[in-house]
């Protein structure tokens, strides 16, 4: 089930928001701490049939209460006997607040800086003080400090429990924890009403993470980063898989600890990874094989569960070299069109390095540039090409120009690229990241150069990351239907 939060800041769109919210979710929990005035909630929460969970939470809590505590405790008093179907109470405060009526207790327990690990003597004191479900939220910037909150939720006890991780990451417990048998997750109405900062609203869940389409039998593919080029790929999947009717879909994560990634992959039965950003070059040592060519790259944005161990893939220099090729004229196998041509590689990532390699192994003389001088020099010598100093950049002689890292700045401020080095006598392509399109390749198509379009990149790409996925091609139209 669904608990949709919903964070009024005037009692009249209170109303409005209940509504919306019932249409949508399943469980609405009302926010009284962003209110303004003091609400009449029966009068609020009698506006929908859906059960209702009313909140107060202060600001050590992640909240937004800026009232007395004597005057929260109050609210929540009046708001007990307005009849909800649960209340939620703080750990400390329980005691203070008998229980009443039929309203559920939801005792809560939250810390902002850590994941909690005595989990057990706070279910316990939480059972003493009359919970009917018990509430733990903590952050969760990466899989690990979301482990112990789906462990939490995972396991039998004798009082259901439910969580809430805080950051953008949190949706990795959500879709878990709606795997795995939470009584409920927790999503925003919309942008803008989020209980926390990175919230996913319940559009995402169903739109972009298919949340209703995931069961116990579910396998999932992990996504590692959470930017937008990830949540467009999630989605792209996503789609393809519902099309295709595979209970497979895609769980966005934050790698943590890699010794412990692994063991964590296996219990949860993923079946694949796709790496987003240098977390290509870190998750390396994870791939118990990689193909020769991948490996001399080193960097893989693939990483498939075989029963032999993990496999390792580089699929960016693939797909962009076959589209550099075709764009230089190639028609046949053998031809080498980049044979002699001047390629300036603009970068210091894993991307930079992967293009690095590739366009080497067709004879292409790489020039490597990037604002870290030092670290765009390490990657010239690893890959024996040429390495330009980021001053020398404007008067480096280029046809083929590949821009391969977001970190790249456009514009005339001291440390950024003046896109006065694109000339129109020059193919420019961008692998930074897929289909989001970098401010460069926007001002190469405005300054006449010849273009090869990131969404084809990114097409060509996702398609063969589909591929060795799942065996099969990816379905005609998953992209725009997606992106649409």
């Amino acid at each position: 089930m669904i608990c949709i939060t919903v964070t009024p800041r005037s009692r009249t769109l209170a109303k409005v928001d209940m509504l919306n919210a019932a249409s949508q979710g399943d469980i609405i929990e009302l926010c009284l701490d962003h209110l303004a005035k003091e609400p009449d909630v029966k009068d609020i929460i009698s506006t929908v049939d859906k059960p209702v969970i009313v909140s107060c939470r202060r600001q050590e809590d992640g909240g937004h209460w800026r009232g007395t505590e004597e005057e929260r405790l109050l609210l929540l008093r009046q708001a007990i006997v307005a009849g909800p179907d649960y209340i939620e109470l703080d750990l400390d405060i329980a005691p203070l607040i008998p229980k009443y009526g039929d309203v559920k207790r939801l005792i809560s327990f939250t810390t902002l800086d850590e994941p909690e690990t005595d989990i057990d003597s706070i279910f316990d004191e939480a059972a003493e003080h009359h919970a009917d479900v018990v509430k733990f939220t903590w952050p969760t910037p990466t899989i690990d400090d979301a482990w112990p909150l789906l462990a939490a939720v995972s396991q039998k006890r004798r009082l259901p429990i439910v969580g809430m991780g805080l950051g953008r990451p949190e949706i990795t417990f959500s879709l878990l924890g709606h795997k795995y048998g939470s009584p409920w997750i927790y999503a925003a109405l919309e942008r803008g009403m989020e209980a926390h900062a990175g919230q996913a609203t319940v559009f995402d869940l169903d739109e972009v993470y298919d949340l209703r389409g995931i069961d116990r039998k579910t396998t999932f593919v992990a996504i590692a980063g959470m930017g937008e080029a990830a949540t467009i790929t999630t989605k792209v999947l996503n789609t393809g898989f519902k099309q295709m009717d595979k209970n497979v879909r895609c769980l966005p994560i934050e790698i943590g600890d890699l010794k412990r990634l692994q063991k964590m992959f296996e219990k949860l039965n993923i079946t694949g990874v796709l790496v987003f950003g240098d977390v290509g070059r870190e998750i390396m040592p994870m791939a118990a094989h990689i193909d020769k060519q991948d490996f001399q790259s080193q960097y893989i944005d693939l990483l498939l569960n075989r029963k032999d161990g993990w496999h390792g893939y580089n699929t960016i220099w693939r797909s962009g070299l076959t589209l550099l090729e075709k764009a230089l004229g190639k028609t046949k196998s053998g031809e080498r069109p980049l044979d002699g041509r001047n390629v300036l590689i603009l970068g210091t990532g894993g991307v930079t390095q992967a293009m690095a390699y590739a366009v080497t192994q067709r004879k292409g003389l790489v020039s490597i540039c990037g604002p870290d001088d030092k670290r765009a020099l390490q990657i010239a010598n690893l890959m024996d090409c040429r390495h330009v100093p980021y001053q020398s950049v404007y008067s480096t002689l280029a046809d083929v120009v590949i821009i391969a890292d977001p970190a790249l700045k456009c514009g005339q401020s001291h440390g950024c690229l003046n896109p006065s080095l694109l000339k129109s006598n020059m193919l420019v392509m961008d692998v930074s990241d897929p289909p989001i399109e970098h401010q460069l390749m926007t001002e190469a198509r405005d300054r006449g150069c010849r273009i090869i379009e990131t969404n084809d990149v990114y097409t060509h790409q996702v398609a063969a990351q589909f591929k060795v996925l799942t065996g099969d091609e990816l379905p005609i139209g998953a992209i725009e239907r997606a992106l649409t």
